[in-house]
């Protein structure tokens, strides 16, 4: 099924409205919320554990493949008596194996740098989406280069709920396993300027359960609890000491987090000489 944002995300199932019609669900995500914002965590950490392995493990076994195929091509095919279709052969299996590195290189990055899960923050009061996650924690596939010498590279931004769409997307697996992407639109347009992993990798219907829920939290809808999460309500202090803390997070942003109004986020990016977005 085509999506009406472009470009187009390849593997896109559906476009997801927003309201309060979907089924939620927050399963093991929902770090935090209380009546100002909430918190998701989307990476858990046995999945993450279990994807690092598995990336790794492939990682190591392109390597030797890598030196086999290009001793073939580039020392033994010296002789007269080569053959041809061979050397053909071998060749588009040093390209097919470049082609794994950079496509490993990601997933592998992503799953050994993020820290914590990765959760994502939303304001159902200001109507603002915050988000600390490693560079390689995107869907895109084209990346510099020069990014994998950072490792480390973190993308810390503000978004605006408004002009965050969901779209489900298949990672064209035998498990037929989803993923929940919230596209960044421009302002009254369907053309997309960068995109957020909401909720990676879930089977079936669970695809969209974490959506129904954020959408519902951010309608202010009765049918959530605010205690849903790993941390109750009354526990913001320990879950900002145990996930926010020591992460990364600008100060005006955790303070922002909690902002009621957009007069009282202005007072806050002005306080911190932040740009009003």
């Amino acid at each position: 099924m085509t999506s009406k944002y472009r470009p187009q995300i390849p593997g896109c199932i559906g476009d997801l409205d927003k309201g309060t019609k979907y089924i939620t669900g927050p399963d093991n995500r929902l770090l935090y919320a209380n009546d100002n914002f909430c918190a998701f965590i989307r990476k858990p950490k046995s999945e993450q554990i279990g994807h690092t392995l598995g990336y790794l493990l492939a990682f190591i076994c392109l390597i030797p493949a890598t030196v086999f195929v290009s001793l073939i091509v580039f020392v033994f095919n010296t002789s007269n008596d080569y053959d041809v279709k061979i050397e053909t052969v071998c060749i588009f299996a040093l390209i097919g194996c470049f082609l794994g590195f950079y496509a490993i290189l990601p997933e592998l990055y992503q799953n050994l740098f993020t820290r914590r899960g990765a959760p994502i923050i939303f304001n159902r009061k200001t109507g603002k989406v915050y988000v600390n996650e490693s560079y390689f924690f995107n869907f895109k596939f084209l990346k510099n280069p020069l990014t994998y010498l950072h490792p480390n590279k973190k993308r810390i931004k503000e978004y605006d709920w408004a002009y965050l769409q969901g779209v489900v997307v298949h990672n064209f697996s035998r498990y037929s396993r989803n993923s929940t992407i919230l596209m960044v639109c421009k302002p009254n347009t369907h053309k997309t300027i960068d995109h957020i992993l909401l909720d990676p990798l879930r089977a079936g219907i669970g695809s969209y359960m974490v959506w129904g829920w954020v959408n519902n939290f951010m309608c202010a809808n009765d049918l959530i609890s605010l205690n849903d999460g790993k941390y109750k309500w009354e526990q913001e202090t320990q879950f900002k000491k145990e996930i926010i803390e020591g992460q990364g997070w600008p100060d005006w942003m955790v303070e922002a987090f909690n902002a009621t109004t957009h007069d009282e986020l202005a007072v806050i990016k002005q306080k911190y000489n932040v740009e009003a977005s």
